[in-house]
C-alpha cells in the first residue's frame, strides 16, 4: 500500500470524527455518497449478527443517504427529543486496515470508539466498521458503512453519531 494513500485515507477518517463531534452535519453529510448504505445490525445471538438487512433485524439501516440527511433534518428542527439537547461526543479511530475493491473502490476497516456525555451521564460505545471509500476528487466519499456495535447495553436512544 502506497503510504501516502494510507496516510489520505487516514486523515479522512480522523476528519469524518472531527466533524460528528463538531456537529457539522453539512460537512459530515458531504463525506457520503449519494447511494451510499449505513448499516448497523442487530445481533442474533453471543456471536453471530443479522447480514442481510431486508431479511434481519437491524439497529439502524438506511438504503442511501437521505437516511442520514432525514436523522440530520429532524435534529436541527428539534423533532428528535432524544437529541434536545444534543450530548457531546468525542469519536476515535484506530486499526486501519486497506484493501482494494473492484472498481477502483476502498476497503477500510477500523475499529472505533464513542465517549458521549449528555444531561450529566456519560457512556462509550465501541465496536468495528467496514467502510467503502470512493474517490472523488482529491479525496474520498463513503458508499457503504457496515457498522458492529459490541456494547451489550444501550443506555440511550442510539442514533448515527454514537458509532
Amino acid at each position: 500500500m502506497n503510504p501516502q494513500l494510507h496516510y489520505q485515507i487516514e486523515q479522512f477518517f480522523f476528519r469524518k470524527c472531527e466533524l460528528c463531534d463538531a456537529q457539522d452535519w453539512d460537512a459530515y453529510l458531504a463525506l457520503f455518497s449519494e447511494d451510499s448504505e449505513f448499516h448497523l445490525p442487530q445481533w442474533e445471538s453471543e456471536h453471530s449478527y443479522t447480514v442481510d438487512p431486508k431479511k434481519g433485524m437491524s439497529l439502524i439501516y438506511y438504503a442511501n443517504r437521505s437516511g442520514l440527511e432525514d436523522r440530520v433534518f429532524r435534529i436541527r428542527t428539534g423533532k428528535a427529543a432524544s437529541t434536545i439537547p444534543m450530548p457531546r461526543t468525542l469519536h476515535n479511530i484506530s486499526n486501519l486496515r486497506i484493501a482494494e475493491l473492484p472498481g477502483g473502490q476502498l476497503q477500510v476497516k477500523a475499529n472505533w470508539t464513542t465517549l458521549y456525555h449528555r444531561l450529566g451521564q456519560s457512556e462509550h460505545f465501541f465496536g468495528y466498521a467496514t467502510y467503502h471509500l470512493r474517490p472523488s476528487g482529491d479525496s474520498f466519499v463513503i458508499s457503504r458503512k457496515h457498522v458492529v456495535l459490541l456494547n451489550d447495553t444501550i443506555n440511550s436512544v442510539l442514533d448515527f453519531y454514537h458509532l
